[in-house]
């Protein structure tokens, strides 16, 4: 099962966040098999908002010990977390996208169905989405709405992979692919 966590910060926590860098990434080294995406949110400022994972677990309650166990969520840097199912509509991994390390603007765009819905849309055919997806229910039968990761000039053209039509509440926040810098 694909699974898509997103924990938000706890104003002021970035310097927490900032020190308990090294037990977040030794945290995430123990699901670096079953990463689809990772990385920080934050906002203009650099002022870190949030941090992305995605990724495959075995069960709903696997996805909840992986979030509520998280080393930034048990000190109290953030102040919620959404855990949901996810498919991926693209079939790959942050890793698979071209020139992923290279400097780029990129966003997380979420968006929100205005009631659960039967079935998911087809992915926009686009060449700078690096994942796409419905959120899922629990039991994964009704679609709540998209999580997108994307490439893009601005955060206005980011937020047209979700058309308004469609999606309420739609979210776009700056992104960085995660993990520890390479050597």
């Amino acid at each position: 099962m694909e699974f898509f966590c997103y924990h938000r910060d706890r104003p002021g926590s970035t310097g927490l966040r900032t020190a308990m860098v090294e037990e977040h990434w030794t945290y995430m080294d123990g699901f670096a098999e079953t990463m689809i995406a990772r990385g920080p949110t934050f906002c203009d400022d650099e002022t870190l908002t949030g941090s992305v994972h995605v990724l495959g677990l075995p069960t709903t309650a696997a996805a909840r010990d992986f979030a509520f166990d998280e080393p930034g969520y048990q000190a109290g840097a953030y102040r919620d977390v959404m855990i949901r199912r996810w498919h991926n509509e693209l079939g790959r991994t942050m890793w698979d996208f071209p020139d992923l390390h290279r400097e780029a603007s990129r966003f997380l765009v979420l968006g929100f169905t205005p009631a659960p819905e039967p079935t998911s849309s087809a992915p926009p055919r686009r060449d700078d989405l690096i994942l796409f997806g419905p959120l899922l229910s629990d039991d994964a039968t009704r679609v709540l709405g998209a999580a997108a990761l994307i490439e893009a000039p601005d955060a206005d053209t980011a937020r047209e992979v979700l058309p308004a039509d469609r999606y309420v509440g739609i979210e776009v926040h700056r992104w960085q692919p995660g993990g520890r810098p390479a050597a």
